[in-house]
This record gives C-alpha cells, structure tokens and sequence, in this order.
C-alpha cells in the first residue's frame, strides 16, 4: 500500500536542480536508505515529503491520515526538559498530563507523602483515566525501557547520543506511518548503533533514513534510493549489489557519451565546411546540430571525486609509543579514565579504539600523544615521529577564516612533500570550487569542514596518523576513498570511530575501553572482537544452563518418582555394580562439582579486562588449562552415566 508519493517533483536553487523531476513511492512497511554525495539534496527532498519545502512544480501525494515523524540530523543541546518529558512530548495532548504524572509519582517515590501530594496524584490518575491516556503511558514506558534512557535526567546533562535516542523515543512514541531519520547513528556509539536498529527493525511503520553507515545500511534497509544530479534511482538489495549495479550504470553512461560527443564533435566540423551546411536541403541537419549543441548544454557531469594522498615523510623509528602502568583520572576522587595500561605500539601498527561514549577514546589519544599528562605510569615516544591529528572538534580550523587562509595562510602556494603546488589545485582534490575556497569556515557544512580538515591534514609530512572520527558527516564515496588512502598508509594508524564497516576495512588490532579504566586488546577488528565477545557470552550462558541441569539431575536421582518408581518395576534389573565401580560413582558428583568450579572460575578469569595484557605464554596455559578441565568434565560426566544405567 503506497503511503506517499513524488511526481515529477522539480526543486531548484539558482540554476541548480536538487530534484529533476524525480519519482518516489514509498510503501507501508517498507525501509528505504537515501544516500548521495554531500550537497545533493537528500535533507531537501525529506523536507519535501514533511510538506516544509515547496516544490517548484510537480505534486506530493499523501494517504488520508498519514503520520509523518523526523528525527531531524542535529539535535538540540539546550534544553532543561527531562528525557521522559521529551519522549512524552510526542504524544500531544497528553503529553503534559503525564508529564505532570511522572513528576508526582517521582515526588511520592521519594517519600514526599503530604496530603497535597496525594490530592495531587489522586486527581491524575482520574484524569487520565478521563482522557485514556493509560496506553499512550505504557507506551512512553516501553520505548524509553527499549532505547535505554535515562527517564530522569535532564536532556542539557546528557550526551549527544542520549539525546539523540531521546529524539528517537520521541518520534516513535507518536506511532507514525512513516519515519524519517537524518543520519541518526552520527555521534552515536557502537552499544547506541545497535541499539537504534534494534528499535527500527521493531518499527512497525515505514521508514525512509538517510545514512553512511554502510553496516546499518545493511542490517536495516529493504531498499536503496541514490539522489544523483537531480535524479532518484532505485536499488534492491545490499550496499554491495547496489555498489555493483552503479559501476555498470556509470560505465554505460559514460560510453553513451563517448558516442555523444563523437557524433557532435562530426557535426561541428561539418557546419564549419561553409556554405553547403546552410542549403535548404540541408537545414534538418542544422537543426539537429542545434539540439544536439543544447543537450550537451544541459548534461551534468557527475560530480568529481576526492583525490588524495599523503605525504608520507621519513619512516619512524620501529618503537612507536610505549606507555607502562599508565593510569589517569580527572581528579583524585573520581573514577579512573584509564587504569594501570601497559602496551607498545610498533611502527606500521594499524590500531582501533572503541568503547562507549565518555569512556575515554580522546583522552587515552592524548596520553598517548604526551598533550595529557598520566596521573601515574610512564608514556614514552620512539625516534623520527612526526604526528598528524584529526581532532573530531576540529580545533585547529579558524572559523572566522576563509578555506583558503585556513591551509595556506595567504600564500598562493603550498608544498605538498617536495612539490610545490596552486592551493586552489590543492583544494579542488577535496571538492572546493574556485569560489568557495573564499568562504569563511563558518559557513561550511559538518562535511565540508571535515574534507579541509583533512587537506590541511594530508598537507604535512606524517609517519602517525591519528583520527578521532574522522567519519562523521562524510558521504560515503568519500569514506572509501579515505579507507583507500589508509591502507595504503605505510605508517602507525591510530582510529578512533563507531564506524564498523570503516574498522573492518582498516585496522588489524583493537583497543576496547570498558568502565573502571580497563584497556583490553585485541587482534582483529570490530567484527572479530564482536564476534568473539558473542561467543564468549553464549558459552558463558551455555555453562550456566549446564550446571542448572546437572544439579536438577542429581536431585532427580535421590528422590525418584512414582513415574520412575513405577517404570523401574517394568524394566529390568540393573547388573549389579562391583564395590570399586559403586565407589567410584559415589565419588563423581563431588569431582564433577570440583571441576566445574574450575571452569567457572577460569572463564571468569579470561573474560577479564586485562586478561590478554598478559604476556602471551601466560595467555595460553590459561586457554589450555581451560581446554583440559572441558575435556575432562566430559569424560566424567560419561562414565557416570555408565555407571548409573
């Protein structure tokens, strides 16, 4: 059942078309990924479908009562609301009656029990009887359960991310026929991301989202929608098949026009031959001249890609950074950011640092660049280092400085290794035109200011590449082009990004900060440390319900019932157990308890933070040990069923 729907909808700004007569039908149920390159147009054409942008000509059709809902790509910051208050503020006219609920509930739950409490509560709860507003609370409840909000804390304390879920709640709460979200995993952390495709693969309504995180992408989106020079095309299946699908649409189109301007090209010289192209017989062929001269007019040419490349510099030395017993914390009472972490970087090591919002991923990249202080330990730099710092805040742009000002500081040129080139050629590789390369920082988008960061970056000499999410806010073209980049990087790469696709194609060893400080590390990516965690977790569950059902069955043995007492009658005897085999069976369940105490207390030892801090020979009698008392539990666990029938 289609639920809204653009025809030959047209939306110009200047001379440029965002949308050229595009068509789009969305369906109840379905999930669609918008994507294209920074400055399509893909906010306007959601803007369109919200009725908040006019279309120049075309028309928008909308179901009789449809429900349209947006999480909206920035969030706002400043607001004294709490999260149950914003979540609730979805649900319109009720949203103050529950509001002022929860409140009450809050004051009588802290022990506020005076008479005008209990009035106040009492008449509530008839109100909202009154109005049926008891579903629309449950419902509030279940979705801030679901997306793990902190219902009480006020939204101007909490981070970006929460608030993001909290916008998500909102917009959810509302029990829309469609959905609309702008690149909401931006600022969000891994736990977050799976967090919110959990909540909109339970959506029940359609979804139309606009993203580059091609992981979610994958996991969430029954269809994909590119938004490409004005036009909407249409793709089923997953990133890859569309990625696949796209290289051929873009090879034939560019032998299309190969043809094209080879059959111009002949007409142009065959117009120049003088008076016999203006005989009479002959003006059809001029008139098609004509058209053809207008249709090469009005082709657009695919935007050009990012091009770059860094310069290099020396090799470092082969020890990068070693940090020993390293610990910090921001003040003396407070929890530790970083506890006790040892490790050595070597030259060409290609490190990823993942964890939870706020606990710590920048701090840990600042001690380990020696620009913050350990409270404890020793941080120390090898030879010939030469650093380049991605700062997600990016500090080091001067907003009130135009692109050009900002890389080059008024010079004309810029020394790119040992050549020296045009720094409006420079900037061009990153996708400045000539004319935006005068404009101040301030006016630039989230993306635009990425891509300067990284051609001020790239500018220097580096053997370090350190990048604290770098991924934000770049299309997705312009990430693999930045992976490309990075593997072919022969330094030390240190990452910092809740990008799961992007850690996969790019670093071979992770650091996973976890609450209290701990730093665990780990060969692999995100997927293998992902994948690894999820099998330690379903071991750890599998035991448990192991243990649970050995003790039910050792119960079962010394109390039969009358079924079991009734089928023994039935049966025949047992052969008779010699005094050696009784006294053995005797024996097993107290070994079998012993062992399985052994191997809880070695899982829990290895599932430890800093268990693969270790050194490596440590590690591996640890696994071993484990693998021999696994062996053995099983080997006892048979004979005594041998020895019970």
């Amino acid at each position: 059942m289609s639920l809204i729907r653009l025809q030959n909808a047209c939306i110009a700004f200047g001379h440029v078309a965002l949308l050229d007569e595009v068509e789009l039908n969305i369906h109840a149920k379905e999930r669609v990924c918008l994507i294209g390159r920074n400055g399509t147009g893909k906010s306007t054409l959601l803007r369109a479908l919200l009725g908040e942008q006019t279309l120049d000509s075309g028309t928008l059709w909308q179901r009789s009562g449809l429900r349209i809902a947006r999480l909206a790509q920035e969030v706002p910051s400043a607001m004294d609301e709490t999260i149950f208050a914003t979540v609730t503020a979805g649900l319109g006219d009720h949203s103050d009656l529950l509001n002022r609920y929860h409140e009450s509930s809050a004051a009588l739950a802290a022990g506020d029990s005076s008479e005008a409490t209990l009035n106040a509560f009492g008449e509530l709860q008839s109100a909202i009887e009154d109005a049926g507003a008891w579903e629309s609370s449950q419902r509030a409840e279940s979705i801030i359960s679901r997306l793990d909000l902190p219902q009480d804390a006020k939204m101007s304390e909490c981070s970006g991310g929460v608030r993001r879920r909290a916008m998500l709640g909102q917009a959810l709460v509302s029990e829309p026929d469609l959905l609309l979200l702008d690149e909401p995993t931006n600022h969000l952390d891994i736990e977050a991301i799976a967090t919110l495709e959990k909540a909109v693969l339970e959506f029940q309504g359609a979804v139309l989202f606009i993203t580059h995180d091609r992981t979610f992408i994958d996991r969430v989106a029954t269809r994909i929608i590119e938004l490409d020079r004005g036009n909407l095309n249409s793709y089923e299946g997953s990133y890859a098949s569309y990625k696949t699908r796209k290289a051929a649409e873009l090879a034939a189109e560019e032998e299309a026009a190969r043809k094209f301007d080879k059959n111009l090209a002949q007409e142009e010289v065959w117009i120049r031959q003088g008076i016999k192209a203006r005989r009479t017989r002959n003006e059809g062929r001029v008139r098609r001249l004509e058209s053809l001269r207008k249709e090469r007019s009005e082709r657009r040419s695919r935007q050009g890609q990012v091009s770059m490349a860094l310069d290099k510099g020396e090799a470092s030395g082969k020890r990068v950074i070693e940090l020993d017993g390293v610990s910090f914390a921001y003040t003396p009472d407070s929890a530790p950011i970083v506890k006790n972490f040892s490790t050595l970087i070597q030259r060409g090591d290609r490190i990823g640092i993942i964890g939870a919002n706020g606990t710590g991923k920048t701090t840990l990249l600042r001690l380990l660049l020696k620009t913050l202080e350990p409270t404890s330990g020793e941080v120390e730099h090898g030879t010939s280092l030469k650093i380049a710092y991605f700062d997600q805040e990016r500090a080091v742009l001067n907003l009130e400085q135009t692109v050009r000002d900002n890389l080059s500081e008024g010079s004309d040129t810029i020394t790119i290794g040992d050549k020296s080139r045009h720094v409006v050629s420079y900037l061009s590789d990153f996708l400045f035109s000539p004319a935006r390369i005068h404009s101040p920082v301030k006016t630039l988008s989230g993306g635009e200011r990425n891509r300067l960061l990284l051609a001020k970056l790239f500018a220097k000499p580096a053997n370090l590449l350190v990048l604290d999410e770098p991924t934000n806010d770049l299309d997705v073209e312009t990430l693999e082009l930045l992976e490309e980049l990075l593997l072919d990087f022969p330094g030390t790469l240190l990452l910092v990004s809740h990008d799961r696709s992007f850690l996969d194609s790019t670093v071979t060893q992770t650091f996973i900060l976890e609450p209290g400080g701990h730093v665990q590390e780990f060969v692999g990516g995100y997927t293998d440390w992902h994948n690894y965690k999820q099998g330690l977790e379903e071991k750890s569950s599998a035991q448990k319900s192991n243990a649970k059902a050995n003790a039910k069955h050792r119960v079962s043995k010394t109390k039969p019932t009358p079924a079991q007492d009734s089928a023994a009658k039935n049966t025949p005897a047992k052969k008779k157990l010699s005094n050696k085999e009784q006294m053995e069976l005797n024996k097993l369940p107290q070994r079998i308890e012993k062992l399985e105490q052994q191997q809880q207390t070695l899982t829990e030892k290895i599932s430890e933070p800093d268990f693969y801090q270790q050194e490596q020979p440590k590690i591996q009698a640890s696994l071993d040990e484990l693998t021999k008392i696994e062996a053995e539990l099983q080997l006892v666990y048979q004979r005594w069923e041998e020895l019970e029938t």
